[in-house]
């Protein structure tokens, strides 16, 4: 029987490595599915129950092994469905191929049911987009779009007309140009090293560095031993933004922690009073949070060209893979001798880590959300995966979670999406079966799509969800309040008993909400294989602080709130304590 043209995607999908793909079923695709059937020896077909978790399960694979993530849904509806997914891998970097379907070729644009033209749709988001025009393009379109996402690290999308995906492709006219088999799956990896004159004026400007500080990002995950070798040549504190978390382990004597509104105080303080910054592997978007331009003299490897100097003036680019240029250029910096920078760092991190001992340990009524991530970090193995989700809930595990080992982390770094975190974690546990992964979560992202913890049970995958529950969308409230000095609106969840929703999905569910009792019912909850959901109802009135509070106008901001409700008072509360640590 003649190969047909989802026969040619599916062979196509093998010959570049994937080996898993996510997604629902629809009439949209029933050719692509019926090739994946007959191949389901060679590649897994994970089925969920929204297509915005295959986007999100796709980013996650991609993000947790460097792979390609594949993700698939019908035509129209389900199409749309996927974006928020793929706008999530663009904007983090990530190598996603979308693949949807379109109505009969020639149906098209004539206002047929589902007539949406996805491609035009995944215009925006994707490096690499096609309609495919008959079985005998498909071969070329797929070649391109798998190299062009790991290429370029960014999602492509190929949408394929339902007629064309069941045509035989040996009795299709193909063009007289279009020579059969002339593309090839034969990944080329560039060099990507900068020239020697950059790397020479970059050694030279951290050579004269008195008070160094390094900003690592994701493009510094791959660099641990290189990162930390060029942090004790510098006598350098190293900072992580978000999507950095695990650059460098937490235990590390180099380690300040996360950068920015979620980040540490050390990391903070002497990214404001550095004399010079590294800056390897990260865009971090956040502005206000670097140093005052002029202040510092800066450096930074990016492998994109185009984010050179984004958000901060350099004098020197290096552009490459930050391990390879790292390993080029710390032969050329001199030691610094000077170490007093660092040691101050070091010794404002201990105080730090006592404070959030101090703060994760509370035992006051309701249960502080601190509690549960610090808990959390003291049950993980050293090789788990850990994913968070958007909220304040990525305030508590960034800066109580600490990597070690072999541990993983990610969020949804620049697009902030919420929901993300459930998608994420099927596909890490998809990739790395037996390790252990846990997804913290809010309630206000977990009721957008609680629908596939029934996939976790299908699958039989040991990802544990904790759900902070304080029944409202806690960033936000904290936002409206504390940013802008307005009352809350429009931010009081009505609540779940997401226990019962678990139970329902047919997994485990554990309730917890005594402080006391917080760690041990969580160990009991991670130690048995298989999925679990764990609520922990929290208190609603504890906001993230900001990594350094100016305590003047944090003291203004407690007075002025506690002339309003009784919840602006209890936040009020919560600020005037800080501001007392702050004063003490």
């Amino acid at each position: 029987m003649a190969a047909t043209a989802g026969d040619i995607l599916v062979q196509t999908l093998i010959d570049w490595g994937v080996d898993v793909i996510f997604g629902i079923p629809g009439d949209g695709i029933n050719g692509i599915m019926e090739s994946l059937r007959a191949r389901q020896d060679e590649i897994r077909f994970v089925q969920v129950r929204h297509e915005e978790v295959a986007a999100f399960a796709a980013c996650g694979y991609a993000k947790f092994t460097g792979r390609l993530g594949v993700c698939i849904a019908t035509s129209g509806p389900g199409g749309i469905h996927l974006l928020n997914g793929i706008y999530d891998a663009k904007l983090d970097g990530q190598p996603v191929l979308a693949i949807t379907g379109l109505q009969h070729h020639d149906l098209l644009d004539t206002f047929t049911q589902q007539d949406v033209d996805l491609d035009k749709l995944f215009m925006d988001p994707c490096a690499y987009n096609a309609r495919v025009m008959g079985p005998t393009h498909i071969q070329n379109v797929t070649e391109l779009a798998c190299r062009t996402a790991l290429a370029y690290r960014q999602p492509t999308h190929i949408s394929i007309p339902v007629d064309v995906q069941s045509m035989p492709v040996g009795k299709a006219n193909r063009s007289e140009r279009n020579i059969k088999d002339h593309v090839s799956n034969l990944m080329a990896r560039g060099g990507a090293l900068p020239d020697r004159t950059q790397l020479e004026r970059a050694a030279e400007i951290l050579s004269a560095a008195k008070k160094p500080f390094i900003l690592a990002g994701r493009g510094a995950l791959g660099a641990r031993a290189e990162l930390e070798a060029m942090a004790e040549r510098l006598k350098a504190p190293v900072g992580m933004a978000l999507l950095g978390k695990g650059a460098i382990p937490d235990e590390s004597p180099y380690a300040t922690g996360g950068v920015g509104l979620l980040g540490t105080r050390p990391s903070q303080e002497a990214m404001e009073e550095c004399d010079t910054l590294l800056i390897v592997g990260s865009s971090f978007p956040y502005i206000e949070f670097y140093p005052k331009p002029g202040s510092a003299r800066a450096v930074q490897i990016e492998l994109d060209p185009k984010r050179i100097g984004l958000r901060y003036p350099v004098e020197a680019g290096l552009v490459g893979d930050s391990g390879r240029i790292l390993a080029e250029l710390l032969p050329l910096v001199q030691p610094n001798e000077d170490g007093s920078f660092l040691e101050a760092t070091q010794k404002a991190m201990g105080e730090w880590r006592e404070t959030m001992r101090e703060r994760g340990t509370r035992r006051d009524t309701p249960m502080k959300p601190q509690v549960v991530t610090h808990e959390l970090d003291a049950l993980l193995r050293d090789d788990a995966i850990v994913v968070t989700d958007s909220g304040t809930i990525t305030c508590w595990t960034a800066r109580h979670v600490n990597m070690r080992g072999q541990m993983m982390f990610s969020c949804s770094g620049n697009l902030a999406t919420m929901a993300c975190s459930l998608g994420y974690a099927i596909g890490a546990s998809i990739a790395h079966p037996g390790r252990q992964v846990v997804g913290v979560i809010g309630d206000g992202a977990m009721a957008m799509l609680m629908g596939d913890l029934v996939t976790l049970r299908k699958y039989d995958l040991d990802v544990k969800m904790i759900v902070i529950k304080n029944n409202a969308l806690g960033q936000i409230k904290w936002e409206q309040m504390v940013f802008l000095g307005n009352p809350e609106f429009g931010c009081e969840l009505e609540p779940i008993d997401f226990v019962r929703v678990a139970e329902g999905c047919g997994l485990r569910g554990v309730h917890i909400e005594d402080p006391a009792r917080c760690g041990e019912q969580l160990r009991d909850a991670l130690a048995p294989p298989g999925p679990c959901l764990i609520e922990a109802l929290v208190d609603p009135h504890e906001p993230p602080m900001p990594p350094k509070v100016e305590a003047k106008q944090a003291l203004h901001l407690a007075e002025s709130l506690a002339k309003g409700t009784p919840n602006r008072g209890k936040i009020a509360l919560t600020i005037a304590s800080d501001v007392v640590r702050e004063l003490v």
